[in-house]
């Protein structure tokens, strides 16, 4: 990959620099007065749907069938209202956001598509653009949105906060989707498949463990319980559930539970206190990576 400095000098202009916002609009991009594609930049054109090549960087992993369905018929009737972006190769082009629109437009029988053409020079500014763009145009399901997030920041090397501003979020916003890949596979599951809300997982987190997150989970699915309810059965659970956790090493005092979750709730993370014999004890606080613990450090600071 380029050079990270220099990537980001490039692509501190903003996306909207490289990528301009397209506004939706009621009629659909005519592809009769699409020029062809002569080979400039930062141009609308028409080019051949057979030549585009999937985007490497796709962060998106559930395509709805019936939402395709829809965008289909839609585009059967009104054509393609907004042009998806791609770069050029040797050969083709490459895709960086548009998916939907693109697989919709195959299954429509189209073999043009309206495309904004731009020029990107490494694989690492076509990650950065590619995630960005889908995070800022698309509607993907929190895990997407939270993986998207965890690549910008290991393979783009950001920090939660140049994440933040990149796709223009607070940066408690990141954490909290950051938090979401720390839960079970089978609830980051049900996350994607809309079994469970946003609102529901963050509640799930507040849990001491894997078992009571999962076993709490099981609840929600089965008896449908709102978000409202989980979080007053997490209250009652979640000390138990740590009770029980830490109790073969005779460490925990029950004393401190209420401690315990004013804390969990001012920092966002799982801390547990344990005292042992003799007065002294010890706070563990957990992090997830080391932006969380910079973002911990400074709220202890505080």
């Amino acid at each position: 990959m380029a050079d990270s400095s220099k990537s980001k000098s490039v692509l501190g202009k903003g996306l909207d620099a490289l990528i301009p916002r397209i506004t939706p609009r009621d009629e659909p991009v005519a592809l009769a007065s699409l020029a062809s594609d002569t080979g400039g930049d930062n141009i609308t054109v028409g080019i051949d749907i057979a030549k585009i090549r999937p985007n490497p960087y796709q962060p998106r992993i559930d395509f709805d069938h019936d939402a395709l369905e829809d965008l289909k018929r839609s585009i059967i009737s009104k054509g393609v209202i907004q042009p998806i972006t791609v770069r050029r190769r040797s050969i083709g082009y490459e895709l960086i956001a548009g998916e939907r629109r693109l697989r919709a437009s195959q299954a429509a029988g189209l073999t043009t598509i309206p495309a904004y053409v731009i020029r990107v020079d490494s694989d690492e500014e076509m990650l950065e653009l590619a995630l960005i763009e889908n995070l800022q145009r698309e509607h993907l399901n929190p895990i997407e949105i939270a993986t998207s997030y965890q690549r910008l920041i290991d393979e783009c090397r950001f920090t939660q906060e140049e994440v933040a501003q990149k796709i223009g979020k607070d940066r408690s916003t990141v954490t909290n989707f950051l938090r979401l890949l720390k839960l079970p596979d089978k609830i980051k599951e049900g996350l994607r498949r809309d079994d469970v809300t946003m609102g529901h997982a963050r509640a799930l987190l507040s849990l001491p463990d894997e078992r009571t997150q999962l076993k709490m989970y099981g609840r929600i699915v089965k008896q449908g319980l709102s978000v409202r309810k989980v979080e007053e059965m997490v209250k009652e659970t979640g000390p138990q559930g740590r009770k029980k956790s830490s109790a073969p090493a005779g460490r925990h005092d029950s004393s401190l539970q209420s401690v315990e979750t004013s804390l969990r709730q001012a920092y966002g993370t799982k801390i547990v206190i344990r005292r042992q014999s003799g007065g002294s004890g010890e706070i563990a606080i957990e992090f997830y990576n080391a932006d969380d613990l910079d973002r911990l450090i400074e709220l202890l600071q505080r």
